[in-house]
């Protein structure tokens, strides 16, 4: 009787798990399927990839769903209903059956991250976060992704985020942390900031690569120049404020005509969706300095490295 070798799969569960060289493998790889510059197809022929979403999602569900199609893999999906989870079944029994079934997993809960790393407890098939409550670090990647591609390089960039201190904005910091001489400022409500677990992490690991992130409550202290204006939606999806009068506490930290004409050199970027007239004014997001369709769709050739890292 033979036995079959089982090769180990690769996860993306949080950045932290990252180092400088993986992260830009990536985002590097991501930018070539930008440019056109690699034939696709072949990557994951014969694989079979499924997309797990317990929360809505327009932009990384179809950025995996295709991205996973275009490089030859094959795409089951499944609905927040679907999987035997919900009549009790435990996550490593259902893990345990998925993993000899699937080559790799695309996962989102927006809630617990132990889910994920219980999914992960396997070396049969990849398990990628697609978001968690704490953290989104697929969408980080593509926004560097993003950001290379348009500047050329990371280094010397100076970043503004102005919203709630979110998943995306977690990932943000701990992605920026691994590069050098990055500069970027948060810039959140009171009481709703970036996690001080995940900020001071971040921060420690930016002090070592010559690279500053700082967090503030109070729009006064925006810096005098930037490249980048950051935000998210203010209802990040799958929570909920506790304060009924949240809004007011967020209305100083929209990005405004007003506000941008402060950096005329900056371009806008958002992850989406976005909410007119809340987070962002709708000439600012619709004018010539907003790259967030552009930012979208390389959210689809950031997945197809992220899936041909993980699993080709």
């Amino acid at each position: 009787m033979s036995l079959t070798k089982i090769n180990k799969r690769k996860h993306i569960i949080s950045l932290v798990d990252f180092s400088e060289q993986e992260t830009l493998e990536i985002i590097n790889r991501g930018i070539e399927y930008a440019n056109g510059s690699v034939e696709l197809g072949h990557q994951l022929k014969g694989k079979l990839v499924g997309i797990y979403f317990t929360k809505t999602s327009t932009r990384t569900r179809t950025a995996f769903s295709t991205a996973a199609l275009r490089l030859g893999a094959q795409v089951i999906s499944y609905g927040p209903n679907d999987l035997q989870i919900n009549t009790g079944e435990n996550i490593d029994d259902t893990m345990q059956v998925l993993s000899r079934m699937l080559d790799g997993l695309v996962v989102r809960t927006a809630g617990d991250p132990s889910v994920l790393r219980a999914f992960s407890n396997q070396q049969r098939m990849s398990v990628i976060n697609a978001m968690t409550q704490d953290e989104h670090p697929t969408q980080a990647l593509a926004d560097l992704t993003t950001m290379k591609r348009y500047f050329g390089e990371l280094s010397g960039l100076e970043i503004v985020y102005l919203g709630e201190g979110n998943n995306t904005a977690a990932a943000l910091a701990l992605s920026v942390a691994k590069f050098s001489n990055i500069r970027i400022s948060f810039f959140t409500p009171p009481n709703y900031n970036i996690d001080p677990k995940i900020l001071q992490y971040a921060q420690k690991k930016a002090a070592e690569k010559n690279s500053i992130i700082r967090e503030f409550h109070d729009i006064k202290s925006l810096p005098s120049s930037t490249d980048v204006v950051y935000t998210t939606r203010w209802q990040t999806t799958g929570t909920t404020k506790p304060d009924l009068n949240w809004k007011e506490k967020f209305k100083p930290f929209a990005i405004t005509e007003q506000l941008m004409s402060k950096y005329p050199n900056a371009i806008f970027m958002h992850d989406l969706p976005a909410h007119r007239g809340d987070e962002v004014e709708a000439a600012v997001i619709d004018g010539n300095k907003s790259i967030v369709f552009e930012q979208a769709e390389n959210k689809a050739h950031s997945a197809k490295a992220v899936l041909e890292w993980c699993m080709g």
